[in-house]
C-alpha cells in the first residue's frame, strides 16, 4: 500500500478498516470503465471502421472485443488488491501469477478469435467471387486447423507460466505424433488426395463420370476422406480418394456439357446412295429445327464408311446439349430415319449370305461383275439369313442345312456327295 499511503493520509484513510472499501472502489472503477468500452467506447470506433471499404478491421475489432473487456475487469481486480493489501512477497508473487495466467488465457482467447475473424471474413467476402469451389472446401478446415494450433501453444504456454518443463512434452507430441501419422496413414493418404483432386477440379457436384472398373454415376460430394457417387440405379458409391486420384475418370460433363452423337447405320447394296444421303440429311435438319434438345448451331454431318457384308454403312454425327439430351436425340433420330426409310423403299438388311451355284444365269451386282471381270461366273446366287438355314428349295421349303453340300453341284443334281466314311 506504500504507493497510495501518501494519498491516503492526506485524506485520514490510512486505517485498516478502509482498505476493503478502497479495494472495492478501484475494483468498482475498474468495472465501470469496461462496462463503457464494452457499450459505448468499441461501438463508436467499429462505427468509424464501417466507413473504410474492406470489412477486415470489423471483423477484427470485433475479434477482441470481449478479451479486453474482461482484461480491464481483470486489470481493476489486480490493481484493486496490489495497490490495496501489503501482501508478503509469495502472496504476492501468487497474485501476479494468477494475473499473468488469467492475461495469457484471454490472450489465447484473443488470437484465436483473430485467426477465425480472418478465416471467416475470406470465407464471405472473397470465397464467392472465386472461380472455383475449392476455397468454400478448404477454409473450414484450415480455420480449424489454426485454432487448434492457437490453443495448443496457448496451453503450453501456460503449462510453462506454471513452472511445469515442457521439453518432455514437445519430446512426447513428437513421437507420439510420429505414431499417430503411421497409424492414420490411409486416413492421411485419401485427406491428401482429397486435396488433390479439390485443386485439380477434374470433377464437380453434379457431373456424370465414369471410372476405369466401370463405376458410373453422379457426383454427389467431393470429401477430405472420399468421392461419393449416386449411380444410375440410385445406389450410393464411396470411393476412397486415394484410389480416385489415381484411376482413370471419364468426366461426361466436361469439357462442356454438350455430348456428341455417333450414330452408325447401314442400306442394301441396291440403295441408291445419293438418296440415302439426302434422306438423312433432311432428316437430321429437321431435328434441329424441331428438337431443342439438339444443338443446332453444331450442325448435322453424314459420310459413308465402309462396305460391309450385308450393307453400306454409314454414319450420322449430331450433337446434343447434354448426356441426358443425348439419350432421347439418339432415339428420336433412329425413329426418325427408320421411318423415312419406309416411305422411300430404302432397305436395311439383315445379316445376309449369298451362295452361287454354277450352271444358271446370275441377277444383280453379281453378274455385272462377273461380266466386266470376263470371268465365267455362278449360275445361281440364293441369298437367306444367316441363322442356321438352308437356301429355300424349289418347292418353297427351307432345307436343312446338310442338304446343301450335296444338293445342286456343278456335276449335277445326282452327283454323290462328299464321302463321309
Amino acid at each position: 500500500m506504500h504507493f497510495l499511503e501518501p494519498w491516503l493520509q492526506e485524506l485520514g484513510l490510512v486505517a485498516q478498516a478502509w482498505h476493503p472499501v478502497i479495494a472495492f472502489s478501484i475494483f468498482l472503477t475498474g468495472a465501470v470503465f469496461a462496462f463503457l468500452f464494452h457499450t459505448v467506447i468499441y461501438p463508436v470506433v467499429l462505427r468509424f471502421t464501417n466507413f473504410t471499404p474492406p470489412n477486415l478491421d470489423v471483423s477484427l475489432l470485433q475479434a477482441f472485443r470481449r478479451p479486453l473487456t474482461l482484461g480491464i475487469l481483470v486489470g481493476g481486480l489486480y490493481l484493486s488488491l496490489v495497490l490495496t493489501f501489503d501482501f508478503t512477497l509469495t502472496v504476492r508473487h501468487a497474485i501476479d501469477r494468477a494475473a499473468g495466467l488469467i492475461g495469457l488465457v484471454l490472450g489465447v482467447f484473443a488470437a484465436s478469435g483473430l485467426v477465425s475473424a480472418l478465416f471467416n471474413w475470406y470465407y464471405d467476402e472473397i470465397s464467392p467471387h472465386t472461380p472455383t469451389t475449392l476455397d468454400d472446401r478448404i477454409i473450414p478446415m484450415l480455420r480449424r486447423i489454426g485454432m487448434g494450433l492457437v490453443y495448443a501453444l496457448g496451453g503450453l504456454l501456460v503449462l510453462d507460466l506454471l513452472n511445469v518443463n515442457i521439453s518432455p512434452i514437445l519430446a512426447s507430441l513428437g513421437l507420439g505424433g510420429l505414431a499417430v501419422a503411421l497409424a492414420l496413414q490411409p486416413t492421411l493418404s485419401n485427406l491428401f488426395a482429397g486435396t488433390y483432386v479439390m485443386t485439380e477440379g477434374v470433377v464437380s457436384q453434379g457431373d456424370y463420370i465414369e471410372l476405369e472398373n466401370n463405376v458410373a454415376g453422379y457426383v454427389i460430394d467431393v470429401g477430405w476422406r472420399s468421392t461419393r457417387l449416386r449411380t444410375w440405379t440410385n445406389n450410393l458409391v464411396v470411393v476412397p480418394n486415394s484410389r480416385f486420384a489415381e484411376t482413370i475418370i471419364t468426366n461426361f460433363q466436361g469439357p462442356i456439357p454438350a455430348v456428341n452423337i455417333y450414330l452408325t447405320c447401314g442400306v442394301s447394296y441396291d440403295s441408291d446412295l445419293v438418296r440415302v444421303e439426302q434422306v438423312c440429311r433432311e432428316e437430321m435438319d429437321r431435328l434441329l429445327e424441331s428438337d431443342p434438345r439438339a444443338v443446332k448451331d453444331y450442325g448435322a454431318y453424314f459420310a459413308y464408311e465402309s462396305f460391309d457384308d450385308s450393307n453400306i454403312t454409314f454414319y450420322l454425327f449430331i450433337q446434343a446439349r447434354d448426356r441426358i439430351a443425348s439419350f432421347e436425340v439418339q432415339s428420336e433420330l433412329i425413329r426418325m430415319v427408320h421411318q423415312r426409310f419406309l416411305e422411300e423403299n430404302i432397305v436395311i438388311n439383315y445379316p445376309m449370305r449369298t451362295i452361287n451355284f454354277a450352271g444358271e444365269p446370275v441377277s444383280g451386282m453379281s453378274a455385272q461383275a462377273n461380266a466386266g471381270s470376263g470371268q465365267p461366273g455362278p449360275q445361281r446366287a440364293v441369298a437367306y439369313r444367316a441363322q442356321g438355314t438352308a437356301p429355300v428349295g424349289s418347292g418353297g421349303q427351307e432345307a436343312p442345312a446338310s442338304s446343301v453340300a450335296h444338293a445342286e453341284g456343278p456335276d449335277g443334281p445326282d452327283a454323290p456327295g462328299p464321302d463321309f466314311g
